[in-house]
């Protein structure tokens, strides 16, 4: 009926004989840890928190231009810096060429 093909007489493809890689392992860097690399360029959201307040919908309704409200932090105390909502250091505010900034002063170690 004609000549029959077995997939086993195929050649193979160019690059077959080289070792798979598993699109979830990691490159290594020198010291054979995960190379993190990859993630150098993933933005995220850094935040400076001042402090916060809390009050009742009422008081927050009837805010206006000139409103003044209370914080939860004293003049001078370090303030929260978030990464993606989770506290990773504390600082203090500083101005640089007119511009807010903050000067770390604490890393804030992981509970996970």
């Amino acid at each position: 009926m004609g000549t029959e093909l077995a997939f086993d007489d195929l050649p193979d493809p160019p690059g077959m004989d080289l070792p798979l890689r598993s699109a979830f392992a990691p490159e290594l860097d020198e010291d054979g840890a995960p190379s993190l690399e990859a993630v150098y360029d993933v933005p995220v959201r850094v935040q400076a928190v001042l402090g916060r307040a809390r009050m009742p919908i009422s008081e927050l309704v009837s805010m206006h231009p000139g409103h003044v409200f209370e914080l939860d932090r004293r003049v001078g105390e370090p303030i929260d810096i978030l990464v993606n909502d989770r506290i990773i250091a504390r600082g203090e505010i500083v101005m640089i060429d007119g511009l807010l900034g903050v000067t770390l002063t604490e890393i804030v170690k992981s509970d996970a």
